[in-house]
């Protein structure tokens, strides 16, 4: 774990930001960008020191490279997420699509290819976290079948049962929830969602609606909650009464 404390418990209005990357200089300027843009910043410089930091410190967002030693970004997202839904910014190499599909199956809430701008690294932080805290709406209670969403507080329930999502899947999930029955374009999906353009070959979306499906699985009619309408987007089926 990295002796260089930044995080003011303090002070609970400013978000908290794990970076972990074993680039020390780049840590360093990443860091001190986004202190100057209003965030509180940790670093770390291995896996196992991340994780650690992740479970110490309980930050508002991991920025979370893959090339890490000891162990790898992606094993350090796979352990975290059976019991975590902090968020997590993937760092990945650019134009490797293998490495950005893994970690968005594994349930990274987005990712940046590196070398990254820090001003897009601070608007997707951005974006993150605001997908993390919502924000309350007209209606922040939606039942759409046997699931119940609700917005104010960020959970979900199929039934009885409490459902894990990460915050990414959360917004997804409530936004082809307030659309229940018509199709949401994959466009839409990813200026409410991820809060940019969709790219012409990102597959971001389609990753995280495929996470959606799993982890909801059938509906009450055993058929896909989910369908996909190729070339245009997702819709979530509503059932007869």
């Amino acid at each position: 774990m990295d002796g260089n404390l930044r995080f003011d418990h303090k002070n609970k209005a400013m978000s908290k930001v794990l970076l972990v990357d074993d680039d020390q200089e780049l840590c360093g300027l990443l860091a001190d960008y986004l202190e100057s843009e209003g965030f509180l910043v940790e670093c770390a410089h291995d896996g196992p020191g991340g994780l650690a930091c992740i479970r110490a410190s309980a930050p508002d967002l991991v920025v979370l490279d893959i090339m890490l030693p000891g162990m790898s970004g992606l094993d350090v997202l796979r352990q975290l997420r059976p019991d975590s839904t902090t968020p997590v910014l993937m760092l990945t190499a650019r134009g490797d699509d293998v490495d950005r599909i893994v970690g968005l199956e594994l349930g990274a809430d987005d990712y940046l290819p590196k070398p990254c701008n820090p001003r897009e690294l601070v608007a997707r932080i951005r974006a993150v976290l605001r997908r993390s805290t919502g924000s309350a709406s007209e209606q922040p209670v939606i039942e759409v079948n046997d699931l119940v969403l609700n917005s104010s507080n960020r959970t979900l329930k199929m039934g009885d049962t409490p459902l894990e999502l990460t915050s990414t899947e959360f917004t997804m999930l409530e936004i082809l929830m307030r659309h229940a029955g018509t199709v949401v374009t994959k466009e839409q999906l990813s200026e409410e969602g991820l809060g940019r353009p969709l790219g012409r070959f990102d597959r971001s979306i389609d990753m995280h609606l495929s996470n959606l499906r799993r982890k909801l699985g059938p509906g009450p009619d055993g058929e896909h909650r989910l369908d996909t309408v190729r070339g245009v987007g997702y819709q979530l089926r509503v059932l007869a009464e």
